[in-house]
């Protein structure tokens, strides 16, 4: 036999299967909680069609935090928030990693009902560190970073930036002596030109922490891009005029020297160099050639070129002015068009107007009696000189 105990503290005798009316249709219910060490954590304890039993709450180590609305722990931390007949919602401040585990939510029936509610800590990273094996990378290099994440619960997780396009790391995660995590990130990548002065960034990931990263400037020393401008003539160059070429060098670091030579031969006696500028006066065909443009810094030596044909003084004076190629086609085009449909034409009519044709000879044919007589009047004809002549063609 057992014994079936009632709300109203009566017992029963009983046979067979214990029967409690306080355990019927009652659901206790919590939830986890996570937490940033140093925020508020709030743990509430929940009953459905609860009959007046009572609710405590229990930490870790199963002391009691609260029963009902009564504070029997000294820990001020623990602040009542709300109590009733169907709720138990205590919060705790100032979390710290000590006040991680499994807190119980209780509820007096019989037998007792138990939740469970974890509470877990987050403790964000520090600062993030971000390091380059060097200062600065030869284009065509490889370089190579590391981002550094300490001391945080769970481990973080990193991610790369390189301008606006996400590059892929290599991390590595250890967790140290007091159950933290340290999280470090290696990346390597081959560098050109346009990456001098692109950002890149160390983003860190973790639950505790929004927009947390680090951030460096990439910087790419390569040799110099040369160009050659002609400043004057405007046109083409003459004889007897001035010409100026400019050369423009642009490199990381700055070139240091600009030389100008003439290939194969040597520049002109006269010639003028002026900083990164050649100067030549009164032009003349000796001159012509090519001209190159030497620029060099620490990384390398680049160059660029320009040919010199100094025409004469009056060339092209007078010149008929140059008649576009479509437009003599479609001049041809139309001539040829304009024949043919006049062949055409020609054809036609001759085919419509074929006939038999007479000559003077025997024109004195049609009023003769005999042959010999046409003879006669057609060698008399011969000797009318005034008279219309007839020809075919």
């Amino acid at each position: 036999d057992r014994v079936c105990r009632h709300p109203s503290g009566q017992a029963s005798g009983a046979t067979g299967a214990t029967f409690t009316t306080s355990l019927i249709n009652q659901n206790l219910v919590t939830d986890n909680v996570e937490v940033v060490e140093g925020d508020v954590a709030v743990i509430s304890c929940r009953v459905k069609n609860n009959d007046d039993s009572v609710i405590q709450l229990l930490n870790p180590n199963r002391q009691t935090i609260y029963f009902r609305d009564v504070r029997p722990l000294k820990d001020a931390r623990f602040q009542l928030v709300n109590f009733s007949d169907n709720e138990l919602r205590v919060s705790l401040s100032n979390v710290s990693l000590s006040d991680e585990g499994r807190y119980v939510c209780q509820l007096y029936t019989d037998p007792p009902q138990e939740a469970y509610a974890d509470i877990t800590v987050l403790i964000p990273p520090g600062n993030p560190i971000i390091e380059s094996r060097e200062g600065q990378v030869i284009e065509g290099n490889e370089t190579e970073m590391t981002c550094t994440a300490m001391g945080s619960k769970p481990a973080a997780t990193i991610r790369w930036m390189k301008g606006d396009k996400e590059l892929q790391g290599i991390s590595k995660v250890e967790e140290t002596y007091d159950h933290m995590f340290t999280v470090t990130s290696q990346l390597r990548f081959i560098v050109t030109k346009e990456d001098d002065g692109v950002p890149v960034v160390c983003i860190v990931d973790h639950p505790a922490v929004k927009d947390f990263q680090a951030l460096t400037y990439l910087v790419v020393h390569y040799k110099p891009e040369v160009k050659i401008i002609v400043e004057f003539p405007d046109g083409l160059p003459r004889e007897g005029q001035n010409m100026e070429l400019s050369c423009q060098a642009k490199g990381k670091p700055h070139p240091q020297q600009i030389n100008w030579v003439k290939v194969d031969d040597d520049l002109p006696s006269h010639a003028l160099i002026t900083g990164t500028d050649l100067y030549i006066e009164n032009l003349n065909k000796t001159y012509n050639g090519t001209y190159r443009c030497f620029a060099a810094n620490s990384v390398g030596e680049s160059y660029d070129d320009y040919t010199l044909y100094v025409y004469d003084s009056r060339a092209g004076e007078g010149a008929p002015r140059a008649v576009d190629h479509a437009v003599i086609g479609g001049v041809v085009a139309v001539v040829v068009f304009a024949m043919l449909c006049l062949l055409i034409i020609l054809g036609r009519y001759f085919a419509r107007h074929k006939g038999t044709y007479f000559t003077h000879e025997a024109k004195g044919a049609d009023d003769a009696a005999d042959a010999d007589t046409a003879i006669i009047n057609a060698e008399g004809g011969h000797n009318n000189s005034d008279e219309k002549k007839e020809y075919y063609i």
